[in-house]
């Protein structure tokens, strides 16, 4: 299979898998390093680079359980919160727009996501609820302008992920070509 054949395969068969999905064996740091070391290639409006990590793992997972639901930290066996930090002009003002940066962010949780998936791995971006309160944020160092987007929780999937399909690209797309 050619490069542009591999690539959109592993696009293709990225998939979310919930806590359910995951089996509660522990990952090798190395992997994770290699997920987010993809995240970094994220490309950034005027190279800002506002992602920031967190990493909750083994016995670590006990600092998030102090952040929020006990139970629920020790569901998946690593999360990854999801912060942004925008950058800022000298005098304080933001170097691009909040929407810019958090686009940014997106990117690189792509990246990881998709990197998770082609070692094998299993995950999710979870952003709602506890995931993105500012009490949490404040826990992890993520003070304003800065901002809690989530978290992403991977583990071995439990499962063959599920097959999935899209609706037509043509439902979703306009072509406006040049008329001679």
């Amino acid at each position: 299979m050619n490069l542009p054949d591999s690539l959109f395969a592993a696009i293709a068969q990225r998939r979310s898998s919930g806590f359910s999905r995951l089996k509660a064996d522990p990952v090798d740091r190395g992997l994770i390093e290699r997920m987010l070391e993809a995240a970094n290639w994220a490309p950034s409006h005027g190279d800002t680079e506002p992602w920031r990590f967190t990493v909750f793992s083994g016995d670590g997972r006990e600092a998030l359980a102090e952040l929020f639901d006990r139970k629920r930290a020790y569901a998946a066996p690593v999360w990854i919160s999801i912060g942004v930090s925008p950058a800022r002009r000298e005098d304080g003002s933001l170097l691009m727009t909040e929407e810019e940066e958090i686009i940014a962010v997106a990117c690189a949780v792509q990246n990881l996501h998709l990197m998770a998936c082609a070692l094998g791995l299993a995950g999710m971006w979870h952003s709602k609820g506890s995931s993105t309160d500012p009490a949490v944020a404040r826990g992890l160092g993520l003070e304003s302008p800065a901002r809690l987007l989530g978290f992403f929780m991977c583990g071995w999937p439990a499962s063959d992920a599920p097959e999935s399909t899209r609706r037509p690209l043509s439902e979703k797309v306009t072509w406006v070509e040049n008329r001679s």
